[in-house]
């Protein structure tokens, strides 16, 4: 793993968490702010994959 895949892990989860608090009071900023923050997430850990299968298939020749 690298540092992309876990930021990214990372910013989906708080991301989650804020779309859920956002919920439970009542916040439709907050949901959309931590739904933004699940999309910025997601496209780092992507990011990530990316470099992972990048760097394996350096490997490999």
């Amino acid at each position: 793993m690298n540092k992309d895949q876990t930021n990214g892990a990372a910013k989906n989860i708080g991301g989650k968490i804020q779309e859920q608090a956002g919920k439970l009071v009542g916040s439709q900023s907050q949901q959309v702010k931590g739904f933004k923050h699940q999309i910025d997430g997601k496209t780092q850990e992507i990011v990530g994959d990316l470099k992972e299968a990048y760097r394996a298939s350096k490997i490999k020749k």
